[in-house]
């Protein structure tokens, strides 16, 4: 076993693999850019090294820096997380060719599936079923439509070297592909520095089902199981389980059978992920699952496949980079239980998924479940890096109870004043269809409206936050609190544009509101939400609605569809902001008239920049 490790990435994975490593007594070491010099990761390890800017190109996407710094610190291996370097060949070699051991799959293996259409060709050849598609190298527009329209509609735009769910567009009718194809390939090049595309058939009732395969350097393979990771948004993974709802064992020996058998193909070592896409209009069948890709890298979901199975696939990973044989037989492992696992992001659904950036002045996950972050109280989310700030993971005997154990989790999120999606998630949880495994890839997309929270807080949050102000004005030192005080008579407070003046009844009983108030304003949490109310508020009630949108940080404008004088209806695009390396449509938040369009196309703006401004049409 290696004696020191340096990990090539940041955030929660960083802390992830440094648990593991430390546990098995290997020094570890971080590495940071500007953004991250104080970051959880290198407070974390044993040793720390700056590597550059705040921008990943600049710091962690510099192969270089990072052996240089193995170099510096007497690392012996370096482990790349995943993002990044995780899946880039020729780092891989380079880190090899430098003396050092890699914790991940022979360059050869990385490059044979780093291309969706060479790795699909592969995977055709080794008799493992594949999507219908076109992979070929006429990239034109022109041939792309044309092949496109034979496939029929909808189809799927993928960017070859894409992943993370960047660089895929479903396309609906033949009169949208243009558009969508420019979008894809944009989105493609700047994630990915590639905006070659391949084509697929578009599955009806997809359900996205991956199996962890894991290999050795003495030829064996084994897989520990499926995942299901069918609830996602915008081709991002939400919500994963394992294993897969309405599994049964002759699927399940077909689909992890031919995962072996991809890997096999490619003479695997290391942690992998063969993704699947499954037909489940009819249930789960093995001849209706098809490959999709291979993941060279330990998977964001990783976690749950843990859970089922007892094992750390983590210290897998460095036992065999060190020329260790497996530590399982295929017949050693067994599945034990259920897991489910939710991203919590630091975005705002009632944005439109916008990130939120910033301060973590108040950070609590609580304590039930398994938490990985990368992130304390006090901590800042940059506007640099994917806002993912940590995965929730629940355990159960069965199915109900992981769902019933991790929205019990997301309920107890308190976040503040950065926004996250726990509400968004917990009602993905509790929505019947998906308590009844009535799953495929569009369950979000298909109720998104009902799925995000009500941003308005009901009458009997007003009466909470009333409470809290005005014990907080008979205790100003209490910061922080869960209260069943007895109240003073009245407090005057406003949520966005209302006003309200909310008189307290002492004989009325208030439950507890778990919250904090300070000079300005009171925070209240329920249900994974954030609700703030100024405390600064005077005068009567009323509501007034603003129209202005802010750049939630900084980015480009990549897009403007309306200009000044412009009528447009509620939900309308305006422009399109491109942020952290993902496209985000600005939406007319009402109907109404353009008023102002303050940018073009190729922008570049900061953080609050006004970038246009709807006014209502008079009734």
């Amino acid at each position: 076993m290696i004696s020191s490790l340096l990990i090539a990435n940041r955030g929660e994975i960083a802390c992830r693999v440094i648990r593991t490593a430390q546990a098995l007594g290997i020094r570890t070491i971080a590495v940071y850019s500007d953004a991250d010099a104080r970051a959880l990761h290198v407070r974390m390890a044993d040793e720390a090294v700056h590597i550059g800017p705040s921008p990943a190109r600049e710091s962690y996407l510099v192969g270089e820096r990072i052996i240089a710094a193995a170099r510096e610190t007497g690392a012996e291996a370096i482990h790349p997380g995943y993002g990044f370097l995780s899946e880039n060949a020729d780092f891989a070699q380079a880190v090899l060719d430098s003396g050092l051991v890699w914790v991940g799959p022979k360059p050869a293996s990385i490059r044979a599936m780093g291309l969706k259409d060479a790795a699909k060709k592969l995977m055709a050849q080794a008799g493992v079923p594949v999507t219908p598609g076109y992979m070929g190298d006429d990239q034109s527009p022109a041939r792309l439509k044309a092949e496109a329209d034979a496939i029929g509609y909808p189809v799927l735009i993928k960017a070859v070297a894409g992943g993370g769910g960047k660089g895929m567009r479903k396309v609906d009718a033949a009169a949208d592909f243009a558009d969508a194809l420019d979008s894809c390939r944009r989105e493609a090049a700047s994630s990915f520095g590639n905006d070659v595309v391949l084509l697929e058939k578009w599955i009806e009732s997809p359900r996205h089902i991956e199996v962890q395969v894991f290999g050795d350097s003495h030829g064996n393979v084994v897989h520990l199981f499926e995942r299901d990771c069918s609830l996602q948004r915008r081709h991002q993974k939400v919500i994963e389980e394992a294993p897969a709802p309405g599994m049964d064992e002759v699927t399940r020996a077909a689909v992890c059978g031919a995962a072996v058998r991809a890997a096999e193909a490619v003479d695997y070592e290391g942690a992998g992920t063969i993704e699947f896409i499954a037909d489940g209009s009819e249930g789960l069948r093995a001849d209706r699952i098809w490959f999709m890709e291979m993941n060279t890298r330990l998977q964001v979901e990783h976690p749950v496949t843990e859970e089922i199975t007892g094992q750390d696939l983590v210290e897998w990973q460095l036992r065999v980079a060190c020329g260790e044989p497996l530590p399982k037989r295929q017949e050693d492992l067994a599945i034990t239980g259920h897991a489910i696992e939710a991203r919590l992001y630091a975005e705002d659904p009632s944005t439109g998924f916008l990130p939120s950036t910033g301060r973590l002045d108040h950070f609590d996950l609580g304590e039930d479940g398994r938490i990985e972050t990368g992130v304390e109280e006090g901590d800042e989310i940059s506007p640099f890096y994917d806002p993912m700030i940590a995965k929730l993971v629940a355990r159960g005997e069965d199915r109900d109870e992981a769902i019933g154990t991790l929205a019990a989790m997301l309920d107890g999120v308190e976040v503040w004043p950065v926004r996250t999606n726990a509400g968004f998630l917990c009602n993905c949880l509790l929505d019947e269809d998906f308590e009844d495994a009535r799953l495929d890839t569009g369950f979000i997309a298909r109720r998104l409206d009902a799925l995000v929270p009500d941003g308005e807080p009901d009458d009997a949050l007003w009466r909470a936050a009333a409470v809290i102000a005005l014990a907080a004005e008979e205790q100003p030192a209490l910061a922080g609190f869960r209260l069943n005080a007895r109240p003073a008579p009245a407090a005057t407070l406003a949520f966005g544009a209302d006003r309200r003046r909310i008189v307290l009844d002492d004989e009325e009983d208030y439950a507890p509101a778990s919250g904090f108030a300070d000079d300005e304003r009171v925070v209240l949490f329920e249900g994974g939400q954030a609700y703030a109310f100024d405390r600064r508020a005077r005068g009567g009630g009323g509501r007034v609605g603003s129209g202005s949108l802010l750049a939630p940080m900084p980015g480009k404008v990549t897009s403007v569809d309306a200009g000044a004088g412009d009528k447009v209806v509620k939900g309308q695009r305006l422009l399109t902001l491109e942020a952290m390396k993902m496209e985000h449509a600005m939406l007319a938040p009402f109907d109404g008239v353009v008023a102002e369009m303050n940018v073009e196309a190729g922008a570049q703006v900061q953080v609050e920049t006004l970038l246009a401004r709807v006014e209502a049409l008079p009734e």
